[in-house]
């Protein structure tokens, strides 16, 4: 029987990738492009996504990822993208402006909403889960009230995954997992909650159709089939937000499931119906996820990845060359020797990242404390196994507010993502949380999550979870120790007073924070 097909497109903050499977989740290839998001000339804060610059480049990728292989055997396409990054349209269908991620131009307009609207932003997270820092609220009143001419013109909205399907097929909709992040979207329902933008003077007309993941578009149009050498026979199959379709990527497709995601940034993320309400205190982001009938609590630890990538960087050179004599990964000489360090690292606090807190997020300065001079103690390998430690830390006391609102007991956590690689971090996630950590074999979750989806929409799988069953094969499992618990129970609960005491001291203007929400 002829081999058939599914097309994966994600777009992620830093590139567009597009990845062929094949119905099996065996990844055949992929074709990747670097975009750049660039700050508006005059804007600060601002992350424009550059549209017109950036489809030859998915079309590029698109091209490349399937030289080689009969097109009409591509079943179906889907995609995945960035969430909180929003595309705006005429009534033609033409791109007016868009945003990726994490713009922040409208602190100002966050700041109006909270002073003129008093308690709104707490009634709106109870239906949507969101706050306004990164909501589509703020930034469609920037436009409103600074490119008045384009806000006039505005006749739809969606998401940049949403954007490429639509460019694929002619279509604009939405889906709930990505289209929950605008923060004008209704847990419960699933659905837009237009209400809000009119209690605010936004325009309330603007939101298109909600498909749920795995839902057929229509074909590939024939003005995208010119360019992307696609077929028209190919079925577009709606997709949704990054986290969510990797979750489902990784088997986390049950009530109850849970994900530690550990990539630049790190995501807690855990599975709940969907008619759970958020905390009262706004502490945790709530998502739709991409399996109807299911919400996912998620808490994020800013720059976990990136700041053990800036100590490799900046401390780690006698390390770099020990690696290229051995022709191995440096991450694993510097296990390699956190290993012999004693659990807690002698109790070194790494002062990065907070714990999460949605409604009012601000982190300390960037530091370590409790330094000693004793060079055989504090080194390069014991603050780098601090640092691992401290992300496991800050990632358990996420995964305990969710369980503290959503009634939920941990137990096992799927840990995926860069840092799941090693082998020394992946156990002390198991120690610091208490769980079993199970490591997926799938290397690229988002994009077999969009492929899964695709396959939905093509009937080669009845529903995701019924993908997931086939698809996903788990390649290490750690179990807790728990003595070391122990240690790192007390290590967590002296950490989070000393951050209390580190954010004073950026209250106090006598140092700077490594990173505040838009508005505060």
């Amino acid at each position: 029987m002829k081999e058939k097909y599914l097309l994966a497109i994600d777009a992620g903050t830093g590139s567009i990738r597009a990845v062929l499977f094949d119905t099996k989740g065996k990844q055949l290839s992929m074709s990747q492009r670097e975009w750049t998001h660039l700050e508006e000339e005059g804007v600060a804060n601002s992350m424009s996504f550059d549209f017109e610059a950036n489809w030859p480049l998915v079309c590029s990728c698109i091209k490349e990822a399937i030289a080689g292989v009969d097109v009409e055997d591509i079943l179906a396409l889907s995609a995945t993208s960035m969430r909180e990054g929003i595309v705006l349209y005429d009534n033609d269908g033409n791109e007016l402006w868009g945003v990726a991620n994490v713009d922040a131009r409208a602190a100002d307009e966050v700041k109006y909403l909270e002073e003129n609207y008093p308690g709104i932003e707490e009634e709106f997270y109870q239906k949507s889960g969101q706050t306004f820092a990164l909501g589509a609220l703020p930034r469609l009143l920037w436009l409103k009230n600074n490119r008045p001419k384009i806000y006039e013109q505005v006749a739809s909205i969606s998401m940049i995954g949403d954007w490429i399907l639509a460019k694929l097929s002619g279509k604009i909709a939405v889906d709930p997992s990505n289209a929950g992040t605008t923060g004008i979207f209704s847990l419960s329902s699933r659905k837009w909650e237009s209400e809000m933008a009119a209690r605010v003077g936004i325009k309330d007309d603007i939101f298109p159709e909600v498909l749920e993941t795995g839902e057929v578009l229509g074909g590939v149009s024939e003005e995208a089939s010119k360019v992307t050498g696609l077929s028209t026979l190919t079925q577009v199959v709606m997709g949704g937000g990054d986290v969510q379709l990797g979750s489902a990527g990784l088997g986390v497709v049950r009530e109850g499931d849970v994900a530690v995601l550990g990539g630049s940034f790190w995501q807690q993320v855990v599975n709940i119906k969907s008619d759970v309400a958020p905390p009262k205190d706004m502490g945790i982001r709530v998502n739709p996820h991409v399996i109807k009938g299911l919400s996912q609590a998620e808490g994020i630890s800013f720059f976990s990845g990136l700041v053990i990538r800036w100590f490799r960087d900046a401390f780690c050179s006698l390390e770099k060359v020990e690696s290229l004599k051995k022709q191995c990964d440096i991450y694993e000489v510097l296990e390699a020797k956190a290993k012999h360090v004693p659990v807690g690292s002698y109790e070194i606090l790494p002062i990065f990242s907070d714990s999460m807190k949605y409604g009012k997020w601000y982190h300390a300065a960037p530091s370590f404390l409790n330094l000693g001079l004793d060079a055989d103690k504090y080194n390069t390998v014991s603050m780098f196994r601090a640092l691992e430690e401290n992300a496991a830390i800050v990632s358990s006391i996420n995964l305990e507010k969710i369980e503290a609102f959503s009634g939920i007991k941990i137990e096992k956590i799927v840990f995926a993502g860069g840092a799941s690689k090693g082998e020394l971090w992946s156990q002390i996630l198991s120690d610091v949380t208490g769980c079993e950590v199970k490591i997926p074999q799938v290397t690229e979750a988002t994009a077999l999550g969009a492929a899964m989806a695709a396959g939905v929409g093509a009937g080669v799988y009845k529903t995701l979870e019924d993908a997931a069953k086939v698809l996903v094969v788990w390649e290490r499992t750690y179990k807790p120790n728990k003595e070391h618990k122990t240690i790192y129970d007390d290590l967590k609960e002296k950490w989070q007073k000393v951050y209390e005491k580190q954010l004073e001291l950026v209250d106090m203007g006598l140092t700077q924070s490594m990173w505040k929400a838009p508005g505060l």
